[in-house]
């Protein structure tokens, strides 16, 4: 693939989002990158979805606002590598651009955080739940629904997730619904109050993993970060993404995907999709097979997104 020595020590700068979450991501990877001989040094930014916080991420041009600065700065040369959160990734990256490593996932699940409640089912009369994600919206109304909990709203939660927990704590809400990974990074475990199976609450694309996006064109960073990738997360991520990618991939697009390989090494890759302004009931959708590269990954992705389609799912305008 490439004739650069992964012994080749680099100077790099990692371009990041200031948030503690997003810092937290890059100096991992720093620490990583550092054990192996790099000098690495990190470039903080903030980007127009860390300064959007008054719309939702749909409606303001989707969760290309956290990553489009972080690009600029590569294509500039100020920077080598962007650490992002994949599930901020949007699914088409830019002419020029590459993921070239996907970490070991961290759990992909959501999380219940609520001082008040133990879970949906202990929310009180005319409860207000926060969320920031359209796929938790759906997924939140369908079990809402299944309980005959009319009464319980769902309000949009944005900001990064020490702004979220403290409008929780302000009493805005009673609960909210993030994602666990975040929390755990930060050493907030204690406050995920009950943790969502998948059945019940089926993850975004991406969710819990780690990519590291570059310039096209860097053998020497393919290199140097061959040794953090963790390929059974990237097969699964690269199923995720390619549902999303099929049906328009975007935040205004109420869609979850989700892949976990079985005890027998074959690979189960579930989906489903809602209507935000439909029924609550979600269409699902799902396949187990054997996946060896990001090709058959990518391959189940469409199959699933198209079983998705055969039973209703629309395509998302390509707008976001």
């Amino acid at each position: 693939m490439s004739h650069s020595n992964p012994d080749t020590p680099l100077s790099l700068t990692i371009a990041t989002r200031e948030s503690r979450l997003a810092l937290w991501q890059a100096e991992h990877v720093k620490a990583l990158l550092e054990q192996r001989g790099h000098k690495v040094t990190l470039l903080g930014m903030t980007t127009r979805g860390d300064q959007i916080l008054d719309r939702t991420l749909s409606k303001v041009g989707g969760k290309g606002l956290f990553v489009k600065e972080l690009e600029v700065a590569l294509e500039e040369g100020r920077a080598d590598i962007a650490v992002h959160s994949l599930k901020d990734v949007p699914m088409e990256l830019p002419a020029g651009f590459e993921l070239a490593c996907v970490m070991e996932r961290e759990d992909p699940r959501d999380a219940w955080v609520s001082p008040l409640c133990a879970g949906l089912e202990a929310l009180p009369p005319g409860a207000v739940v926060g969320t920031s994600s359209l796929r938790r919206v759906v997924l939140l109304r369908e079990a809402l629904a299944r309980m005959g909990r009319d009464d319980v709203r769902i309000e949009p939660l944005r900001g990064n997730l020490d702004t979220r927990l403290r409008k929780l704590d302000d009493g805005q809400y009673h609960a909210i619904v993030l994602a666990a990974a975040g929390l755990k990074r930060l050493g907030l475990g204690e406050r995920i109050r009950s943790i969502f199976e998948p059945e019940s609450s089926l993850p975004a694309a991406g969710q819990g993993a780690l990519g590291i996006e570059i310039r096209s064109g860097r053998p020497d960073l393919v290199a140097a970060l061959a040794p953090l990738v963790h390929q059974p997360t990237w097969l699964c991520v690269a199923a995720e993404r390619m549902v999303s990618r099929a049906l328009g991939g975007s935040c205004s697009v109420p869609l979850a995907a989700h892949a976990r390989w079985q005890p027998d090494g074959r690979l189960m890759l579930e989906a489903a999709w809602g209507d935000p302004e439909g029924p609550a009931a979600l269409l699902r959708a799902s396949e187990t097979v054997a996946v060896q590269t990001l090709d058959e990954a990518e391959a189940l992705g469409e199959r699933v997104a198209l079983a998705l389609r055969a039973k209703g799912a629309r395509v998302a305008s390509s707008q976001a």
